[in-house]
């Protein structure tokens, strides 16, 4: 579970890059993640976080994790229908459904909602120092020169054991667990942008979290961030 002052982060640093001249605002990196179910990425990101940030210039602009609860949360305060967050979900609806929902006010359109998630994240992505998880951010500043597409995978055994660990299921409920996000999330990257989770060519790392320890994915990934940008961290 997220800590709780987890979106107070995400204002303030929302607030702060809103503040800022594009003229003179310092290019940061950004990362964005891909995971499988169960692979541990809230604990990498956590790790990876706190190495950053410990080693980065202008520690006054924070670090900041966004994943698809944070966003939802974002593209309320963008002043969008409250609604939103009941509907957002890495999930494919019904486009005839869809539209006729929207004329009858019901929800809004799923086209809209993907259009403002992308252009939210292409605002946090050209920011810099934000780790994205999830929502096609691999795909969707895949084009941006200060981002990083990493994928985390694991074992289907060691993903099962680590979603009962987080939310105390049997066996049999972490598996259902798995295969309905699994699902989920691919539907939702081939139906939008029309790419496979599995697709390797999208990463510029693929990393194994049954065989290296989440301290040590972050360390991985984070010496690769900063030996693209050296200019943004302490020596």
């Amino acid at each position: 579970m997220l800590a709780i002052g987890a979106y107070e982060k995400c204002k303030q640093y929302l607030k702060l890059q809103s503040t800022e001249s594009e003229e003179v605002r310092e290019i940061f990196p950004c990362i964005s993640i891909s995971r499988q179910s169960g692979a541990g990425s809230y604990q990498v990101a956590q790790n990876l976080l706190d190495l950053l940030q410990q080693n980065t210039k202008q520690p006054e602009n924070p670090w900041t994790y966004f994943n698809k609860e944070l966003i939802s949360q974002v593209l309320e305060d963008f002043k969008l229908p409250k609604n939103f967050s009941a509907y957002f979900v890495e999930d494919k609806y019904s486009h005839i459904s869809d539209a006729v929902n929207e004329l009858l006010g019901v929800k809004p359109s799923e086209w809209t909602i993907v259009h403002k998630t992308t252009e939210i994240i292409l605002r946090l992505s050209r920011f810099g120092k934000t780790i994205i998880v999830g929502r096609g951010s691999v795909v969707i500043n895949a084009k941006l020169p200060n981002c990083f597409q990493i994928r985390l995978v694991a074992s289907i055994e060691s993903r099962i054991k680590h979603i009962q660990e987080v939310f105390k299921l049997s066996k049999p409920k972490a598996l259902e667990y798995i295969t309905k996000e699994e699902t989920s999330r691919k539907r939702y990257l081939k139906s939008h942008f029309f790419k496979d989770a599995d697709d390797p060519s999208l990463y510029h790392l693929i990393l194994n979290t049954s065989k290296l320890t989440y301290q040590e994915t972050a360390e991985i990934v984070y010496n690769l961030v900063r030996k693209r940008f050296p200019q943004c961290f302490n020596e």
